[in-house]
């Protein structure tokens, strides 16, 4: 399943060019065109997934299969001290291509990234509220 309008369904294909790690018949693991840190990857699954939610369940777990095989790669080839697997999922999330990729970011010290967030506070009724709406 491949949408014709979709750049990652091209670059998945081979349709465009690539510097590809990685390729099997599910999928393309290609180097950033705009890279955070020496060595950020992307995992493009083959078929076209919008997002994590349209993504199949198993098709989800060869992808974390795949950045385990990749993460151990990096650390070995690249000598990264750690890296980041980051997923984006809709507008405010910050995803900008509507093709599900899953971010490989190698680490490195000083290498001028924050990728992160502000941890909030909560107290432990409000946790139970939440935990509560999301299990039902």
């Amino acid at each position: 399943m491949k949408e014709d309008n979709c750049i990652f369904c091209k670059i998945a294909s081979g349709e465009i060019p690539s510097k590809t790690l990685y390729e099997d018949e599910k999928f393309r693991v290609i180097l950033d065109l705009g890279p955070a840190t020496k060595g950020h990857a992307l995992i493009l699954p083959k078929d076209h997934y919008a997002n994590l939610y349209e993504l199949p369940e198993e098709t989800a777990g060869d992808v974390m299969k795949l950045a385990k095989k990749m993460a151990e790669q990096m650390k070995e080839r690249l000598g990264c001290q750690g890296l980041n697997l980051v997923q984006n999922n809709g507008d405010l999330a910050g995803q900008t291509v509507y093709h599900f990729h899953l971010h490989i970011i190698p680490r490195y010290p000083a290498d001028g990234q924050k990728i992160g967030w502000q941890p909030g506070q909560v107290t432990q009724e409000e946790l139970e509220e939440i935990k509560n709406e999301i299990t039902g």
